[in-house]
């Protein structure tokens, strides 16, 4: 088995993962980021930056980069009723730079972050490497082990191990960390269909009796999420695709048109919806953020800006300790590793609480056919409650600021 060591092993390439080890390789620690997919080409992944985010990436110097990627910038969020659309989250008012949602394939946001990072001689990328399990010694993680695409195993080794693998996290499962699950009333349904130019250009949820779908605005064509109750994706997946069609042309009828380009299943992915905690996201030489910390539901698509948050937090308390133990040998302060989820859990924790809230008082009695909730109606009505919807949704519970320091030269990226 093959050995190699470095200071900071990262556990996943998603926007936690790749977000701390461009952090990390910045400030001049050696991180290994490991990912077991070949690239980040993978469709129906969250794709909503949020203006949070967007300032991070101006501290970090990579919106102007940013900027340049294909994208639809949605300042507002609507919901569709039988009276029509009815705003939801003014984002334009926000004091920030960037008062909108930018709407990215998640693939181009992760690879300006990795391009980026891999200027720095302290990144390294490992894709198409699959974490199979932490490496514990005397009660401490040193590390993880992981397989190749050929089979061969491998070892990783590292004075902090960070588990960003997602929902599914291999990490927190083999380390043993304790999770609290929820069960979340609804799986969704994603699929796209041509956007034309007479459509509308907003980005909205659109309820129906019984039903509801979002729509979102992807310039050439609509990236379609329909909700569905837990666990039903398998029975109606054994029927014909039409059972799809017909609710998509009652919810949006500009798209009959087009709807029979879902020609059959294949052209759908299921999200099994979750939403769970760890009740500790670390132990001895480990530490878990993003989704492997907090599943988030994909109720106002803030789970990339948790996820960039989090890394943001991660680097900001350890990069210091991590560069410390990296050339003196210095032991890392357990205390700074938890201060991680101290600062970061109440901002997952209150979301969570807003999700909850949402899917029991909104999603469960429009799919139980109670018809179209009162909330939207009413946080348009009321300022108070708009404006601090719209800080929520855009700027979250804590949003989180570069501290870390960059001390690395950059080099022509590989």
């Amino acid at each position: 088995m093959a050995t190699k060591s470095v200071t900071c092993c990262v556990v996943g390439g998603g926007p936690a993962g790749v977000t701390l080890g461009l952090l990390l390789a910045r400030a001049g620690v050696e991180v290994a980021v490991l990912e077991k997919h070949a690239d980040f080409l993978r469709d129906f992944r969250g794709d909503t930056v949020h203006p949070s985010t967007l300032t991070v990436l101006d501290e970090l110097g990579l919106f102007e980069d940013f900027d340049r990627l294909p994208q639809y910038r949605a300042p507002h969020i609507a919901v569709g009723t039988p009276d029509g659309l009815v705003p939801f989250a003014d984002l334009s008012k926000l004091p920030v730079a960037h008062p909108y949602i930018a709407f990215v394939p998640q693939w181009d946001f992760l690879s300006l972050l990795a391009e980026r990072a891999a200027t720095y001689p302290a990144f390294h990328l490992i894709t198409e490497a699959e974490c199979t399990g932490v490496i514990v010694e005397r009660g401490a993680v040193k590390g993880v082990t992981y397989r190749t695409t050929d089979g061969a195993e491998h070892e990783l080794r590292a004075k902090l191990t960070v588990g960003a693998d997602g929902r599914h996290s291999v990490v927190r499962a083999s380390a043993g960390l304790e999770v609290m699950e929820t069960n979340p009333p609804m799986d969704v349904l994603w699929f796209r269909l041509p956007r034309e130019e007479t459509d509308t250009e907003e980005t909205f949820l659109q309820f129906g009796i019984g039903k509801m779908i979002v729509s979102i605005n992807r310039g050439t064509y609509w990236q379609l999420a329909y909700l569905i109750p837990k666990d039903s994706a398998g029975d109606l997946m054994k029927q014909d695709v039409q059972v799809l069609r017909d609710p998509v042309v009652e919810l949006l009828p500009h798209l009959a048109n087009r709807v029979d380009r879902l020609t059959s299943w294949e052209d759908v992915s299921v999200l099994q919806v979750g939403l769970d905690r760890l009740r500790r996201w670390h132990r001895p030489g480990l530490l878990c953020i993003g989704d492997a910390a907090h599943t988030m539901s994909p109720i106002a698509g803030v789970g990339i800006n948790l996820a960039v948050q989090d890394a943001v937090a991660t680097a900001n308390a350890l990069a210091d300790g991590l560069l410390r133990a990296q050339t003196d040998g210095v032991p890392i302060d357990g205390r700074a590793v938890m201060s991680v989820q101290r600062r970061r859990q109440v901002p997952a924790m209150v979301t969570q609480t807003f999700q909850r809230i949402l899917q029991n008082r909104v999603i469960v009695p429009a799919l139980d056919g109670a018809g179209t909730p009162g909330f939207p109606q009413f946080a348009a009505k009321v300022p108070v409650v708009s404006r601090l919807l719209s800080r929520f949704v855009g700027l979250g519970v804590l949003p989180e600021h570069v501290k870390s320091p960059e001390r690395a030269p950059e080099r022509a990226a590989r």
